[in-house]
């Protein structure tokens, strides 16, 4: 199933880059979700390009009732972001693929940061696909909502944690 969504952040890309690769806000995200962060890991320097890796643990109980029954109490969610270094408008763009331990879902596509001046659009186009056969379809289509409400919950949070 294909995934598309996109959202304003009132501001840079490089402020919004800066937080996307910050601990701290990783750590924040993730409370905000009820989750705990795993891990969280930059590889490369942020001004050029970089891996992002964020390894979660989050709760099931807003999973889709068709996944709930392969899950425990909790999931994990592996994120594994490739970022570009930054063109002179500080866009960038990225490889996206994320797993669910213990869910046959996968979700893989691109992320672009456009910067618009003091304002950033953030943009995700993805594929989420399920191995298992027949149902398959149906799992990867109960997923699709909970991704874009995690944009736009990522968003707002960015939003938020630099306008402290």
């Amino acid at each position: 199933m294909a995934l598309n969504a996109s959202t304003q952040i009132s501001h840079p890309a490089q402020q919004v880059i800066a937080t996307l690769s910050d601990r701290g806000f990783a750590e924040h995200l993730t409370k905000v979700a009820n989750g705990t962060l795993n891990e969280f890991t930059v590889d490369g320097d942020i001004a050029g390009a970089f891996t992002l890796t964020t390894v979660r643990s989050v709760p099931t109980d807003r999973v889709p009732d068709i996944a709930r029954k392969f899950v425990g109490s909790s999931i994990e969610i592996t994120q594994v972001e490739k970022w570009s270094a930054p063109d002179a408008a500080g866009s960038r763009s990225a490889t996206v693929q994320i797993t669910v331990g213990g869910v046959p879902v996968s979700v893989s596509g691109t992320e672009q940061l456009t910067g618009q001046g003091e304002v950033s659009e953030l943009a995700v186009d993805a594929k989420v696909s399920s191995s298992i056969p027949f149902i398959g379809g149906k799992l990867a289509s109960a997923a699709e909502p909970y991704i874009g409400k995690a944009l736009n919950l990522q968003a707002a949070q960015v939003n938020a944690w630099l306008s402290k």
